[in-house]
């Protein structure tokens, strides 16, 4: 038992800081998390700018973002977000195929356990 406790206590012995994992969401999305953009001309990329403001009193990190093809990508901060202050994540769809679609975006921030879940959707015309 004695060996259980000096392994769960090495890292704040060691000196290793320790970063508090949250639960629960550590964001407020101050836009729509389910973006449409309707009918889109084929060859012309779509733009859409997901909002969001750190809700935890301490400043937190955008790790990465990830999307589901090629056709999408996506543009974070790399600066740490300040406690209260707000980010942005800039998604950029490229309509080069034809017809409607559904892109899912995951956005990882460093004290969150759960990934936050964004989505595009719309049509592309010819």
């Amino acid at each position: 038992m004695h060996w259980l406790f000096l392994l769960l206590s090495w890292p704040t012995a060691s000196g290793i800081p320790f970063t508090p994992i949250y639960s629960g969401t550590v964001v407020r999305w101050t836009t729509e998390m389910d973006h449409d953009f309707g009918e889109i001309p084929a060859g012309k990329p779509a733009r859409f700018v997901f909002k969001f403001q750190n809700l935890l009193d301490e400043p937190i990190v955008l790790q990465t973002v990830r999307t589901t093809c090629g056709c999408t990508a996506a543009d974070w901060p790399e600066a740490p977000i300040e406690a209260g202050t707000s980010g942005d994540v800039v998604i950029e769809y490229d309509a080069n195929k034809i017809g409607t679609f559904r892109k899912k975006i995951t956005v990882f921030f460093d004290k969150q356990r759960k990934a936050e879940t964004l989505w595009i959707r719309g049509e592309v015309l010819e």
